[in-house]
């Protein structure tokens, strides 16, 4: 049961700060809502705003949220407050958009509940937390949302939506140009369903520390081989078939390192992992045969940056 503090009695203004980032009010939510609206002539929601729309954390934006209160609480006023880099910024932020609406007479009480924004807040206003015997996990219940699917309409909107109103995605890759002692030989793998060759690599993780992080995970992943520190090249935009069509697009940096120890054996999405001459690479016929397009401009860049030569145009003997 939610109990408002004592010194609610003597505030006009009841203020509630949250994300309410779920389908529908719980309710818990509308308990919280209705307590405060019950004790203050005044309430206002400031529904928290993130940099970032349409993420797993805050997927549905500001009207959404907006509308489904008010459809149960028609009486609340119900505003934004966007997400600051610091505590003190955005605590200034929600006193001046506080200050902008009420009365010259009114007094204001900030609401929040446990884990919530009262910790962050250093601002001027009265704050109280309001108990109660129930935990409420707004990432709980995306969650299991996110586990089924719904045979309507109105899902499949939602869906659509969702897809439109997010920032376009560029899809971070490594790929690794692993050279032997003397440079003579580059160390390439094969797909199980392609027959040119590309340089080891594959996708970034987002919880790694760096690229080159990235790089000798790939590395170990699909060649099972130690190598020297990877040294940027440089990047590229990927002209990858999956992404042609799609607003997003993969771009992927190039590093180039020396073979250390262990046997090469092709791991992971690669069936077949072996060594090219590095005077085989060089000439332009070569890769146009023997390597899969996205890579070959990567090639050329190997060839650019690092060996400081230049591509043969034409096979000696044409």
């Amino acid at each position: 049961m939610l109990k408002p503090a004592n010194k609610a009695e003597v505030a006009t203004v009841g203020v509630l700060i949250g994300r309410f980032q779920v389908p529908k009010l719980h309710e818990i939510h509308k308990e919280l809502i209705q307590t405060v609206a019950q004790t203050h002539p005044k309430t206002i929601v400031f529904l928290g705003l993130a940099p970032i729309p349409s993420t797993r954390n805050n997927p549905l934006d500001f009207e959404s949220r907006k509308q489904m209160l008010l459809a149960e609480f028609p009486d609340i006023t119900v505003l934004y407050i966007k997400d600051c880099k610091s505590d003190e910024i955005w605590s200034k932020h929600v006193d001046k958009q506080i200050s902008d609406i009420i009365g010259p007479n009114d007094t204001v009480l900030l609401y929040g509940g446990r884990d919530s924004f009262i910790k962050h807040y250093v601002g001027k206003f009265a704050t109280t937390e309001l108990e109660s015997d129930r935990i409420l996990s707004g990432s709980e219940i995306r969650k299991e949302i996110s586990k089924k699917t719904k045979a309507s309409a109105e899902f499949r909107e939602g869906v659509i939506w969702g897809a439109h109103n997010r920032f376009p995605v560029s899809y971070a890759c490594v790929d690794v140009a692993i050279l032997n002692e003397d440079e003579t030989k580059v160390l390439m793998a094969r797909k199980p369903e392609e027959k040119e060759y590309r340089f080891v690599g594959g996708f970034a993780d987002p919880s790694s520390p760096s690229y080159e992080a990235d790089a000798r995970r790939e590395v170990v992943e699909e060649a099972s081989i130690e190598i020297t520190d990877p040294v940027y090249l440089g990047s590229i935009l990927v002209d990858d078939w999956r992404y042609r069509n799609e607003i997003d697009k993969i771009k992927t940096s190039l590093f180039v390192c020396k073979y250390m120890f262990g046997k090469p054996e092709a791991h992971d999405d690669i069936c077949e992992i072996r060594w090219i001459l590095v005077e085989d690479l060089q000439k332009e016929a070569y890769i146009e045969r023997n390597l899969v397009p996205e890579h070959r401009r990567l090639t050329r860049m190997l060839f650019e940056k690092h060996f400081k030569k230049p591509m043969v145009k034409e096979e000696k003997g044409n």
